[in-house]
C-alpha cells in the first residue's frame, strides 16, 4: 500500500501530452484510447501501469482530461492527459 501511495503522488504530478488528428470542427478523429494513454505515460514519465485499472472512456475531445486509476484496493490516482492537435 505504501508503494501505491508513493506512485499515486508520482502520477498525481503527471501530465500526458498526446497528440491526435482533429476535424475542421475541432472534434478528434476516431479518439484517444486507454493504450494510447499508457504508452504516453511510459515514454514521458517512465510509469508503468496496466491499461486495465485505468476507468477512463476514450478521449474524445482537445484539452485536459482527468483520468484516474486504480493502484491498490483503497488508492485511486487521477491524473491528466492532454491532446492538443497534431499539426
Amino acid at each position: 500500500m505504501a508503494k501505491a501511495e508513493r506512485l499515486k503522488a508520482t502520477l498525481e504530478a503527471v501530465t500526458v501530452e498526446l497528440k491526435a488528428k482533429v476535424g475542421a470542427d475541432g472534434r478528434v478523429f476516431g479518439s484517444v484510447s486507454s493504450k494510447q494513454v499508457v504508452q504516453g505515460l511510459e515514454k514521458q514519465a517512465g510509469i508503468k501501469i496496466d491499461k486495465r485499472k485505468m476507468t477512463m472512456d476514450p478521449i474524445r475531445s482537445l484539452g485536459v482530461t482527468k483520468v484516474p486509476v486504480k493502484l491498490h484496493h483503497d488508492v485511486e490516482a487521477i491524473f491528466n492527459v492532454h491532446v492538443s492537435e497534431e499539426k
